[in-house]
């Protein structure tokens, strides 16, 4: 997926959401991507088993490596078209 075609589905899928959930053993943690402003920003928050294991990272601008697992991975929720 080349830099152009990343660049128009963020320009054409404005404000789509995505809130993913990883639940594996003493371990979950909760993802949510949000497309805004032509760019994909992403907020990780989850716990362990521990106590005071708690986390809740602030939103930030996904790399151009996250961005294009992104886009792959959720193409099919996305709007494609004219791609």
């Amino acid at each position: 997926m080349t830099a152009a075609v990343r660049q128009q589905l963020l320009d054409q899928n404005e404000g789509f959401e995505k809130k993913t959930r990883d639940e594996q053993k003493n371990f979950t943690e909760y993802r949510r991507y949000r497309i805004t402003g032509g760019q994909l920003y992403i907020r990780v928050s989850g716990k362990t088993s521990w106590a005071d294991s708690r986390y809740d990272d602030d939103e930030r601008l996904a790399t151009d490596e996250e961005t294009h697992r992104f886009l792959y991975k959720y193409k099919g929720e996305l709007n494609t078209a004219g791609l």
